[in-house]
């Protein structure tokens, strides 16, 4: 009986309405990233999924690399640098400017004398400048060296070569039981950059560091390069524009990620708790968290593609997982 019912899918998947619909859909997702900096694809590939359904999928290889803004900055080198010179960083669902102010209040912010980010004398603040600095400090185990550093990674750490493949499924298989957005990520956004999961904050906070992203929400780590863990106007103002939302990503899962805001101004207030709901005649879709949250999508509702460093590697994502 199995072998019959994989030879009907089989069958189903070469005939011309298969083939039509998934060229157009190719075609849609094509469009969609055309601001992207894209090194190959999209095209279909076979698959397996998180929970073990093979399908296919689309592949995308990008580089990390936004091409309508430079990234940056993130730290301010003096505690008497203004909001320009520096990015935000996230505390009880809000998004604080990291400036000189931000900097010299930390040990309030925190009810914590430990906090002393800068050099009293001199009022420069520390950072890591290098990328030997940065990998010490951007890392779980912060190197006791960069306790009460202000840590940021530079998009020029990165290889020349870097890029990140995406295999998204082209239809989203919905699972019983939701995943967390940490390995994988959330998704990718409209001009190629990953939308990651929550940044891992209580690690970063209790070694007395902050890792600021920029204005995008955005920063950089040397494992997937530029990535975000907030999803700011820069993203809305870029995604294509409906009736609904603006729509800004996909998920990891195949679903559509649209942004906070509608575009009446208004929230939407019937979302499930990974963010998603059907409304306005849209089909299921996520909306990504308020900039503040720390959460682009809290967890994801279908099955999910693979993130990786390698172009060639085969989607299997039932796999023990690699750091992308």
């Amino acid at each position: 009986m199995k072998s019959l019912l994989l030879a009907a899918l089989s069958s189903l998947l070469l005939t011309p309405a298969f083939a039509d619909n998934t060229g157009g859909r190719l075609h849609e997702i094509e469009h969609f990233f055309e601001n992207a900096n894209v090194i190959s694809g999209p095209e279909i590939v076979d698959c397996t999924l998180s929970r073990g359904t093979e399908t296919k999928c689309f592949s995308i290889t990008v580089k990390a690399e936004p091409k309508s803004y430079e990234p940056g900055p993130w730290c301010p080198s003096s505690i008497n640098d203004s909001a320009e010179n520096g990015g935000i960083w996230l505390k009880d669902g809000k998004a604080h400017d990291v400036d000189g102010t931000f900097i010299t209040n930390l040990a309030e912010l925190y009810d914590d004398d430990t906090w002393q980010l800068f050099d009293e004398a001199t009022g420069e603040v520390r950072v890591t400048n290098t990328q030997a600095s940065c990998e010490a400090a951007a890392r779980p185990d912060v190197d006791p060296e960069y306790n009460n550093y202000c840590v940021q990674c530079l998009p020029e750490y990165m290889p020349e070569d870097a890029s990140m493949t995406y295999v998204i499924p082209l239809e989203p298989q919905h699972t019983w039981r939701t995943s967390p957005t940490g390995f994988t990520g959330s998704g990718v956004a409209n001009n190629g950059i990953r939308l990651d999961g929550p940044a891992p904050v209580d690690a970063i906070l209790s070694a007395h560091t902050i890792a600021p992203f920029d204005d995008c929400g955005g920063h950089v780590n040397t494992h997937v390069g530029y990535h975000y863990h907030a999803a700011t106007d820069c993203l809305t103002d870029a995604g294509s524009a409906t009736k609904h939302a603006a729509h800004i990503g996909i998920a990891m899962d195949g679903y559509d990620i649209y942004s906070h805001i509608l575009t009446d101004g208004s929230t939407p207030d019937d979302l499930d708790k990974c963010g998603g709901h059907e409304n306005d005649g849209l089909d299921y879709h996520y909306h990504a968290g308020d900039v503040g949250s720390n959460a682009i999508l809290s967890c994801l509702h279908a099955e999910t593609g693979c993130a990786s460093e390698d172009p060639d590697k085969t989607c299997d994502a039932t796999a023990k997982p690699q750091r992308p």
